[in-house]
């Protein structure tokens, strides 16, 4: 009887098959029953209709400096109720990435893209879709430009790498004269020794926005830091954060500055890295966190986040593809997906940045998990993901910072190279797939070596 049972070999293959199908199922079901515009340009969940339209700057992705057509980079606005209204596609202008993109006063938008080595910087009349005037900058990659007063140009220049030396700055330029007229230099307020030293990319500063007339806020992304300088002396007022201190913030974008009804300083930032979005209250000569949202996962690398006169955050959630404003509470009220990379979000009837109430004066002070997400791209509905799960289940344990380190990878990674309609959970598992296969081919040259062997050698000598 036991003669009539396969070899034990065939029983070992056999279980390794089922599993790999196990592993498969989940991401096989999903690609015939999702679809892959999903997450393309969708509404979310929308409880309360938005105050206008809201536009968002999409970096997109490229290769080799090429727009990739199915991620492309791409302004677009989405309705008071989340739907689409108008799509400004980057490739048809040579465009590599949007970043920064800010309401003007007569209605127009100020937009920040790049070019291989350049800076294009146009005002767009978004009825018409055309540029009013356009700036070509000879900055390398910059992130953005904020229009003074006067109608000067306040620009952050990272990467400005010269001889060994980084160069990185702030400057005006003068749009009438074609001229630099006030410039400010990282390397002579901060040591050498900063970020682990000069490097091409040393300050990454992503973000100047005009705080009145004499003061900027400063975002050197790298420093771990929000800075308020003084433009009029050249001094740095203030900072938020400190180089390496990854508890306070941890590569941070597009901080905001705020103040409460009694004058108290207040910053709003993206804490990318950190995956939330934190509020910073300068109370008794230090700075408080006084609001944390999304900190148990739920963000992945937000990259903007605006107070709005509601009381409402409008957050860009960039590597979950999609914009959402939520309640001080953490409740979504309004969502729309827009994939590839969304960098920055502006609800245009309110101009650029932030211009509502601090978390202090609605009494709101506490952390916040987020709610109510419609969960149409991978990763944002109420479920953990898979990299929360994996941070949660050692955290306490001596593997903690290595999980969270692996954690923060698989989450900034993954995105850029899962399918659309594969969550998290489900690419995991097709990689362990994937691994077992290899495994098991390695396996099977290694236990059919001498067969494999003899064949080859019988081979050439029948030749």
């Amino acid at each position: 009887m036991n003669d009539a049972l396969p070899p034990r070999r065939w029983l070992v293959r056999g279980a390794v098959i089922l599993v790999i199908l196990s592993l498969l199922a989940p991401a096989g079901i999903a690609a015939v029953t999702g679809t892959s515009d999903r997450a393309d340009l969708a509404r979310g969940t929308v409880t309360e209709p938005a105050n206008g339209t809201t536009v968002v700057g999409i970096q997109g992705f490229h290769f080799q400096d090429q727009g990739a057509k199915k991620k492309p980079a791409r302004l677009v606005a989405a309705g008071p109720k989340a739907g689409t209204k108008w799509v400004h596609n980057g490739i048809e202008d040579d465009v590599s990435w949007f970043y920064d993109v800010d309401p003007l006063d007569n209605g127009n938008l100020l937009v920040v893209s790049t070019k291989p080595a350049h800076t294009l910087v146009y005002e767009l009349d978004p009825d018409t879709q055309e540029a009013v005037w356009t700036e070509t900058l000879d900055t390398d990659d910059t992130h953005d430009v904020d229009m003074l007063d006067n109608g000067n140009l306040v620009v952050a220049d990272m990467r400005n790498w010269e001889n060994g030396t980084p160069e990185d700055r702030i400057f005006v330029y003068n749009r009438s004269t074609d001229e630099i007229t006030w410039e400010w230099k990282f390397k002579n307020h901060y040591p050498e020794s900063t970020d682990g030293g000069y490097h091409e990319d040393w300050t990454h500063v992503n973000d100047v926005d005009v705080i009145d007339e004499h003061r900027l806020l400063l975002s050197p992304r790298n420093f771990d830091q929000a800075v308020i300088l003084n433009r009029t002396s050249g001094e740095i007022e203030d900072r938020l954060g400190s180089d390496g201190d990854h508890d306070t913030m941890f590569e941070q974008h597009n901080p905001d500055y705020l103040e409460s009804e009694n004058g108290t300083p207040t910053i709003l930032v993206a804490d990318s890295e950190n995956d939330r979005i934190v509020e910073y209250a300068k109370e008794n000569g230090n700075w408080t966190l006084t609001w944390e949202l999304g900190g148990s996962g739920q963000l992945n690398w937000p990259r903007d986040a605006d107070r709005l006169p509601n009381g409402n955050t409008l957050v860009t959630d960039s590597l979950n593809h999609r914009v959402i404003e939520v309640t001080p509470q953490g409740e979504i009220v309004w969502e729309y997906y827009a994939t590839w990379g969304p960098y920055d979000a502006e609800r245009v009837a309110h101009g650029g940045s932030s211009n509502g109430p601090t978390i202090a004066d609605m009494d709101a002070r506490g952390s916040y998990d987020i709610t109510g997400s419609a969960g149409l791209q991978p990763g944002t509905g109420d479920g953990k993901t898979f990299a929360a799960t994996l941070e949660s289940t050692f955290a306490g344990t001596p593997l903690a910072d290595l999980a969270s380190e692996a954690a923060s990878t698989w989450s900034h990674v993954t995105p850029w190279i899962r399918p659309a309609w594969m969550t998290g959970w489900q690419f995991f598992f097709t990689t362990v797939a994937a691994l077992i296969l290899v495994g098991w081919g390695v396996a099977e040259l290694v236990f059919q070596r001498r067969r494999l062997v003899g064949r080859v050698r019988a081979l050439g000598s029948s030749r």
